[in-house]
């Protein structure tokens, strides 16, 4: 993908001298009548993916209601560095919001990592955009969690639902992954998951997969689909697995200081944007993943074989996930094990 590859010549330096930028001229956060608020909203993915134009569209319908007053930085991946400069970032309040995925918080908020557990949610995206909306042990309990932290989940919400990608053979079955090097994101939580399947898996960000895809040093990957198509991972994969063994969710953060210093007028609209983008962003995520499908379906130059798992292959992939979930209540916390008791309940109440 060439504007990426662009993008991250000079990043180390570009990340210094923009930082120290923002250090020095900072953004008022509230108090001041009218005075114009500048703040910076980060996020995951680059210009036209489903993260970038959520925090665009956040931004706009910021600043209109504030009839200009607030008026919201948009940064792409790379423009402020990777995922876990982002985390560090919003927590240090250099950033005020991120839209930023639990994976990369793992290490931090060990009961995040719930979102790494196959066939966790229903097959349904719809449905799980709606418990992931109103679940009290995400909006509450996994919330508390992380602002601890100094920052504050203002929502859950999904990108689609994740497939994934090889070469040689595609991955159909426990046996298809042994010893395969997946790339996965830092999450002790994921890696836990790829190993119960018998793979050998990979930490590294996303803007490095490209490349280790084409030269082989990973062998495949997991993304939605629109994120396939619009980071050409396809062109260096064989086949896309349709498996739906999990949703990529995103979180729309905030600095936890910085919110509830906000005046409380500006804190509503803040809260109430991001209650209207719960239906926004599913509409453009599906849009996005729909259109994605076509393109890699049509791509002749790089031709993508598509398989579908049946319901007998997922089957066998669900129930070794299932023992990863006692890994889970084990290993992480009790409070996480309470976490996902009730979340589990919840899912329960929609089937």
């Amino acid at each position: 993908m060439i504007i990426f590859k662009l993008r991250n010549v000079g990043l180390a330096l570009a990340m210094v001298l923009t930082l120290g930028f923002l250090a020095a001229c900072g953004g008022d956060s509230g108090g001041d009548g009218d005075a114009t608020q500048n703040w910076r909203f980060v996020t995951e993915e680059v210009e036209g993916q489903v993260q970038y134009v959520y925090a665009q569209e956040f931004a706009d319908r910021m600043y209109e209601k504030t009839d200009g007053e607030v008026q919201i930085d948009v940064y792409e991946f790379g423009g402020l560095g990777e995922e876990t400069d982002q985390v560090d970032q919003l927590m240090q309040g250099t950033v005020e919001m991120a839209v930023m995925s639990p994976g990369f918080t793992g290490d931090m908020v060990s009961e995040g990592q719930l979102f790494a557990l196959h066939f966790l949610f229903p097959d349904d995206v719809a449905t799980t955009q709606e418990i992931l909306t109103n679940s009290e042990a995400l909006n509450t309990d996994l919330r508390e969690r992380y602002e601890e932290h100094n920052i504050s989940p203002l929502a859950y919400w999904t990108e689609g639902a994740m497939q994934w990608t090889s070469n040689d053979e595609p991955l159909t079955s426990p046996e298809d992954f042994e010893n395969f090097q997946m790339r996965i994101q830092m999450s002790p939580l994921i890696r836990e998951s790829y190993e119960a399947y018998g793979a050998d898996p990979q930490d590294m960000s996303w803007g490095e997969l490209y490349t280790a895809l084409d030269r082989g040093t990973v062998d495949g990957q997991e993304n939605p689909i629109f994120f396939i198509g619009d980071a050409s991972f396809h062109e260096v994969q064989d086949y896309m697995t349709m498996s739906n063994h999990n949703n990529y969710v995103a979180m729309t953060t905030v600095n936890t200081e910085w919110y509830n210093e906000l005046d409380d007028d500006i804190r509503a609209l803040v809260d109430e944007t991001t209650e209207e983008m719960q239906d926004w962003i599913f509409d453009e995520q599906e849009r996005q993943n729909e259109e994605f499908i076509t393109i890699i379906e049509e791509d002749t130059d790089n031709p993508t074989e598509i398989v579908e798992l049946t319901e007998e292959e997922r089957q066998v992939f669900r129930d070794i996930a299932t023992d990863v979930r006692e890994f889970y209540r084990s290993e992480v916390s009790e409070l996480g094990g309470e976490i996902l008791d009730k979340l589990e309940e919840e899912i329960a109440e929609h089937e």
